[in-house]
């Protein structure tokens, strides 16, 4: 096995960081797409003199719970030779004493108050349901997912609304005149018009049309943004639903029933190529020519969920994008990966369609998820939006990721 001081001596930093997650993964330490990108940006900083620095840029970056710092210390040594010197002997000491003190509203009854903590007891407070809202999806477990689905459901996922053709009566004395109304109360009073009657224009809120990426890149968040979208479909109506790969699956009535379990396993079903292959451009193709361009997302606000990974030529994600934005009223790209400190649009696909995306923003957490139903209802702006950077510009994929994303082609 190639170690980390035979490629920092050859000048291969970037695959120091590859290399590195590649052991703890052999070593059975799950790590995210994410937490590999952020690792990848901590040694760019502190560098590789520092022994100690990189050992702590691991720790904050790929570690994520207590017993896991013991796989990371043996691929650390593994890897990298050795432990620092300054980590290789911890004086004894009395452990710090810790009262960890849950604020949920959903606690048991009867606790009223706190007990008071000792003299020398350090008291830490946090919120169960702020951590989880505020966690990449990527490092959910199983049943954070599920908890997960209960606060999603609480998002009010819905198009801004538009004007209708229909009249309704107006309370206020705005609008133009609604002349029956006035004539009928006249007659009604000798013929005199007492009161002059208004009317306003009624309004409907516009289809909503959810595209979610399934490809093999998108598997670590396409798990809980499925669940989103379940919870934007069931029991609505005007919300649409379909899955890309390298087909296209309407997943509207599938996700139409309200018991999650049903419906995430009728989906399960009806998506033959989820974690499969991405072909972005195609798949948009099919949806501009069966659904999108027929009506479906005539005036609609048009979500796609994806990192914008794609095997297809770029010139058929940039003319399928531009058939969606001429028709559709908004189209809302929400990238989980744009989270990534550093990140730029540099995937071929992703740099194809920013050109025609009216708002970008990000989808690795239920906050951001908060966010994009703001952004839909139009409430709030895409933060943020970078321009589209040209293929085959920017870090080499090693430096960008630790998959290197081999579903991209070069």
């Amino acid at each position: 096995m190639t170690t980390a001081p035979d490629l920092v001596a050859g000048g291969r930093a970037e695959e120091v960081a590859v290399g590195f997650v590649d052991t703890l993964r052999r070593s059975g330490l799950e790590v995210s797409l994410t937490s590999s990108r952020l690792y990848v940006a901590a040694l760019a900083e502190v560098g590789l003199a520092d022994p100690a620095a990189v050992y702590w840029a691991g720790r904050a970056t790929l570690v994520h719970r207590p017993e896991d710092v013991e796989i990371h210390d043996r691929a650390f040594v593994a890897y990298w030779g050795r432990l620092p010197v300054a980590l290789r002997w911890r004086p004894p000491g009395e452990p710090e004493r810790l009262t960890l003190a849950v604020d949920d509203p959903d606690g048991l009854p009867g606790n009223t108050g706190d007990p008071a903590p000792a003299d020398d007891t350090v008291t830490v407070r946090y919120s169960a349901t702020e951590v989880l809202t505020r966690k990449d999806f990527a490092l959910y477990s199983d049943d954070e997912l599920a908890e997960a689905h209960e606060l999603m459901a609480r998002i009010r996922l819905r198009g801004e609304h538009r004007p209708s053709r229909r009249r309704l009566r107006s309370p206020r004395h705005r609008g133009p005149l609604d002349l029956r109304r006035t004539v009928r109360d006249a007659l009604r009073a000798g013929g005199e018009p007492v009161r002059l009657r208004r009317r306003r224009r009624a309004e409907r809120p516009r289809r909503l049309v959810l595209l979610l990426d399934v490809s093999g890149s998108m598997e670590p968040y396409a798990r809980a943004l499925i669940r989103f979208v379940h919870a934007a479909v069931a029991g609505r109506t005007r919300v649409e639903a379909f899955a890309l790969g390298t087909r296209l699956t309407r997943l509207t009535r599938e996700l139409s029933q309200r018991d999650p379990d049903r419906a995430l396993e009728a989906a399960a079903e009806a998506v033959v190529d989820w974690s499969g292959g991405t072909r972005l451009g195609e798949a948009l193709a099919r949806f501009n020519d069966e659904w999108g361009c027929r009506g479906m997302a005539r005036g609609a606000v048009v979500v796609i969920l994806s990192d914008g990974w794609d095997r297809g030529e770029p010139a058929v994600m940039d003319e399928q994008m531009r058939r969606l934005h001429r028709v559709a009223h908004r189209v809302v790209w929400v990238n989980p990966l744009k989270a990534t400190p550093g990140y730029a649009p540099l995937a071929r696909g992703m740099a194809a369609a920013l050109p025609h995306v009216d708002e970008f923003i990000e989808g690795h957490s239920i906050e951001s998820l908060e966010h994009l139903a703001d952004v839909v209802l139009g409430r709030a702006d895409g933060r943020d939006r970078p321009d589209p950077a040209p293929a085959g510009t920017g870090p080499d994929a090693a430096s960008v990721t630790a998959d290197a994303h081999t579903e991209e082609a070069p």
